[in-house]
């Protein structure tokens, strides 16, 4: 069975660190291309990589929290911009909804289950997650009117696994791409600069 007390002994042991109130944060992302700016070990933080997707992502993220106790749980990645008010920075994520379900009246965005919206109680953009990679024009003119800033793969899937559990979940996303036309040559020429950016953001916030 875990222990949160073995789990700090193990950690401190293996040169690891702990925040003030024993416990540490996990640090997750999608993709390790996501995290190439970040140390393999990052003081008072576990690491997960959870794969693309909504399905992957619980699956991960579930499993995580299943075998430890964490406090915070800090989400970076990248995302492609479908509001062109956005820079190309890092942003919070203050909400994520699913922009590729529809509900039994055929309603965009409205699950048979699943809350149509999901809070972080913070400020921020809001995310639309789909499990395909948003890269036409037509796609991003389907997903904008449902008040989206922002589309990813995964963020929705985070924070519903992360209120399961009650544990508090922050998501900082870097801009990649304007989920167009060449979104996937883009992401592919950013994602290193975007990992950068949020290595500063982290390091800035966290002090680590």
């Amino acid at each position: 069975m875990w222990s949160r007390a073995q789990a700090i002994a193990d950690r401190d042991q293996d040169g690891g660190a702990t925040w003030d109130n024993g416990y540490v944060k996990l640090l997750v992302a999608a993709l390790d291309a996501e995290l190439v700016a970040f140390p393999e070990t990052l003081p008072g933080f576990d690491r997960l990589v959870t794969g693309p997707g909504k399905l992957q992502a619980t699956y991960a993220l579930t499993r995580a929290l299943d075998a430890a106790e964490y406090d915070e749980i800090l989400v970076v990645g990248t995302a492609g911009a479908i509001d062109r008010r956005l820079d190309a920075i890092v942003y919070d994520v203050d909400a994520a909804i699913q922009h590729d379900v529809t509900d039994i009246d055929g309603v965009v965005g409205q699950h048979v289950s699943l809350p149509p919206r999901v809070e972080l109680g913070r400020e921020g953009v809001t995310i639309a997650t789909g499990d395909h990679f948003v890269d036409d024009s037509e796609a991003v003119q389907v997903i904008r009117p449902l008040g989206a800033g922002l589309v990813d793969m995964e963020t929705y899937a985070y924070v519903w696994v992360a209120q399961q559990f009650g544990i508090p979940i922050r998501v900082l996303k870097s801009v990649s791409d304007r989920a167009e036309g060449d979104a996937i040559t883009d992401w592919r020429t950013t994602v290193a600069a975007c990992s950068a950016q949020l290595r500063d953001v982290v390091r800035a916030e966290y002090g680590v």
